[in-house]
């Protein structure tokens, strides 16, 4: 069973909204995020895991590198491990999106932010 990995609703608030974490297993970790409206996640990165998205209801904008991808409701993006991106919630309701992790370390300090409208920004390393 660990395979399949464990059931969770464990509810995380954040300040750009909430996430919960629905199932955890080794190497994957699925979370259902809610972004409120004209709110964005910090511009970030991961070392040791990629992100699978799938837009359950809302509309938004995603930085993914250099591109910027229109987002609604059927989307699928795929973020590469070590891909800069961000999502922004361009509209009126929350923007609901179900996120797939996969690696072989899916904590939150796996994160580098680069950019946050909260003052997360993750400090720069001493050269």
């Amino acid at each position: 069973m660990a395979e399949q990995g464990e059931r969770l609703l464990n509810i995380c608030h954040r300040p750009w909204g909430h996430y919960e974490i629905l199932r955890k297993g080794t190497g994957f970790e699925v979370k259902l995020l809610e972004l409120d409206p004209s709110l964005r996640f910090s511009l970030q990165k991961h070392f040791r895991r990629s992100e699978k998205w799938i837009v359950v209801s809302g509309e938004g904008i995603v930085e993914l590198g250099q591109q910027k991808i229109s987002i609604k409701k059927g989307s699928f993006i795929d973020v590469p491990i070590g891909e800069i991106h961000r999502v922004y919630n361009t509209g009126k309701v929350p923007l609901v999106i179900i996120e797939v992790q996969i690696g072989d370390y899916l904590e939150e300090d796996d994160i580098v932010r680069f950019e946050d409208d909260f003052g997360r920004v993750t400090p720069s390393s001493p050269a």
